[in-house]
């Protein structure tokens, strides 16, 4: 009998967080009491998926004072990040043993919860790539690169992306071992799919409370989610 495919999550914790203004990279900054880091970790400990693989610059400290300390026994792998985004998520990808979904999450977003963790790996199984994310709320300009509006798109039409993103396992890899030879200029992992893989990706449900800490600013508004979660947090849900 074949056995079952696994379901890993790669956490990417090795941005150094120029913009938070910082010397400590932002996914380590505490958030009421916990590294940053520690939320999505917990996250995906309680969830469903079956491994870990956290790709990391600072795997001693890591190991120590966040997968030890804190008992996330589902993390199997610390890797070495990249000096790009794309090479940490190819490094984590190279690790995954008889994997059917891989979920890729930025280790900087905090506020992952049960019910989208579970509509990551459904969607990845059914459409084989999908992506969070949420609609927009106001009105977006495409500039002409000289300062003037190029055009407006239809609202509707326009979503802000998340993490996790959600794929097959073999289409990512596929596309991402592509993207290597070429590494052409991408934002996300959905967009390495997009260039070189023949699959469309859908866009799921996220939260607008899923928001990633980059800024000083972005760290005050996570202080303000966080107070909504705790101190029942720690129980379930929001870890």
């Amino acid at each position: 009998m074949k056995e079952k495919e696994k379901i890993v999550a790669v956490v990417l914790a090795g941005g150094q967080g120029h913009r938070m203004q910082s010397k400590i990279p932002k996914q380590y900054l505490l958030l009421e009491g916990k590294p940053i880091l520690y939320y999505s970790l917990m996250a995906f400990e309680r969830s469903q998926v079956d491994e870990i693989i956290l790709v990391t610059n600072e795997r001693e400290y890591c190991e120590e004072k966040i997968v030890k300390r804190y008992k996330i026994n589902k993390v199997v792998k610390i890797v070495t990040g990249g000096t790009e985004r794309y090479h940490s998520v190819y490094e984590g990808l190279k690790e995954c043993r008889d994997c059917g979904v891989v979920l890729i999450h930025d280790g900087a977003r905090p506020f992952l919860t049960d019910e989208m963790i579970e509509r990551a790996i459904e969607g990845g199984k059914k459409y084989k790539a999908c992506i969070l994310g949420m609609p927009v709320k106001d009105t977006i300009k495409i500039s002409d690169g000289n300062g003037y509006v190029k055009e407006t798109p239809e609202r509707a039409k326009v979503w802000m992306v998340q993490t996790p993103q959600s794929f097959s396992y073999k289409v990512i890899y596929s596309a991402y071992q592509q993207f290597m030879k070429e590494e052409e200029q991408v934002t996300d992992d959905a967009m390495v799919v997009e260039k070189f893989s023949g699959i469309p990706v859908r866009l799921i449900e996220g939260s607008y409370e899923n928001i990633k800490i980059t800024t000083p600013e972005d760290l005050v508004i996570a202080e303000q989610i966080a107070k909504k979660y705790l101190p029942k947090a720690e129980q379930v849900k929001f870890c």
